[in-house]
């Protein structure tokens, strides 16, 4: 056999390998669920117009937080911003939760990327 015969066979299992890591970060990169992204885009518009520029925006926007922040660390953020406007015991415990606060900082780091790249 010659050298090419033998480089086939290498040559289609890093095809293969190449085709793997490719499908595996572009599920990382789009780990939101389209109904997030629906309800993102939505309520972004709501904020800045019902215009064809403010969806462009909007759909920006979220593409580059989801590129940034995890969508597992996108819901506790936003639980904790949700669950810290709770008076009471149970308010405070997301209002001075360093797990929840890290999150919630991660998520306005995102957001302010996001801002610049997009508005």
């Amino acid at each position: 056999m010659n050298l090419a015969g033998q480089l086939r066979p290498i040559v289609a299992a890093l095809a293969v390998l190449a085709a793997t890591v490719s499908t595996a970060c572009a599920q990382e990169a789009n780990d939101y669920p389209t109904a997030a992204r629906a309800e993102y885009v939505y309520g972004c518009m709501k904020a800045n117009g019902e215009t064809r520029a403010a969806i462009e925006q909007c759909s920006c926007s979220i593409d580059v937080m989801a590129s940034i922040v995890t969508y597992e660390r996108y819901v506790t953020a936003e639980t904790a911003l949700s669950m810290s406007q709770v008076r009471g015991n149970l308010g405070v415990q997301f209002r001075t939760s360093e797990q929840a606060n890290s999150a919630v900082n991660d998520l306005r780091r995102a957001q302010a990327e996001a801002e610049v790249r997009c508005f």
